[in-house]
């Protein structure tokens, strides 16, 4: 049957009008946000409150930097204690052993059901508990090693183990999700070809769980470098602790707290680069 080229081009027409219909109150939603945002930037940059000399003078200040490199030391020691303890919690959490497994939940349960501060704190004051920390033989008065327990858990390894332990908790959860992920089917016949446990690990399993470990890794990177500004409350010597230190000399708080969040965010973005590039790296031959 015959058709009418005049119709086809008349519903061609009518595609392009619908293609290049512009959404008039998208427009009008931007024109508003961007007005009311300029009137807050502008009320900020005359508010006589602020001291913005003061601000850039203190960006490079000798102590907020060695608080930035606390703050970093921070987030990459807890992230690799979480990593370490996080996939040997998710390795135990899916074994066949119950022990383990049982155990494992319990971890999980206790530093991811109870809020982050709360563990520091108990951390930083862990010398209220034990005077003395001690290893030997229970119930036998028998101990090969007995140390102040303010000497062991100086106030830097009760923010490491804070936010390491807390972060663990996590990676497991996301390590067990990735593992998962990855259908048994691939499992069964890499053992049908003759592969080890370990090899079909190393080979089949962790190439591609990793592509869904890798983002919410990043994520909680990010978190942890943002959440390590918790430890101010037990002196931890991080970028917030020695702001707030300087705010408390020069009555400055404001200009200090804006001095720690242009410093947080400089990381967070060039972290949010590198996470970038790790995800596409990963998610090569899926797109």
């Amino acid at each position: 049957m015959m058709t009418d080229p005049r119709k086809d081009s008349s519903d061609d027409g009518d595609v392009v009008k619908a293609g290049r219909r512009r959404n008039y109150g998208q427009w009008l939603c931007a024109a508003v946000i961007l007005f009311y945002a300029a009137g807050l930037i502008y009320s900020l940059s005359q508010n006589p409150n602020i001291d913005y000399p003061l601000i850039g003078g203190y960006l490079t200040n000798q102590a907020i930097l060695d608080g930035l490199v606390t703050t970093l030391k921070l987030t990459l020691i807890s992230g690799a204690v979480g990593w370490i303890v996080g996939i040997l919690v998710a390795v135990c959490r899916l074994s066949s052993n119950k022990v383990l497994s049982t155990l494992s939940l319990l971890f999980i349960w206790l530093f991811r059901g109870s809020p982050l501060l709360v563990q520091i704190l108990i951390w930083g004051n862990l010398a209220l508990l034990f005077q003395t920390i001690s290893f030997g033989i229970p119930f036998t008065g028998i101990s090969f090693f007995e140390a102040d327990t303010n000497l062991i858990v100086t106030p830097l390894v009760a923010a490491i183990l804070g936010l390491g332990l807390n972060e663990a908790a996590y990676m497991a959860e996301i390590v067990r999700a990735g593992i998962i992920s990855v259908g048994k089917g691939q499992g069964e016949a890499a053992k049908a070809l003759g592969m080890s446990r370990a090899l079909t690990m190393r080979r089949i399993v962790l190439p591609q769980a990793l592509r869904i470990i890798i983002p919410p890794t990043a994520n909680q990177m990010i978190n942890l470098l943002k959440a390590s500004s918790l430890v101010s409350v037990i002196a931890g010597g991080d970028l917030l602790t020695n702001a707030q230190i300087i705010s408390a000399s020069n009555l400055k708080t404001v200009e200090l707290l804006l001095v720690a969040t242009f410093w947080y965010l400089a990381v967070i973005s060039v972290a949010s680069v590198g996470q970038y590039f790790l995800e596409r790296r990963y998610e090569r031959g899926y797109r």
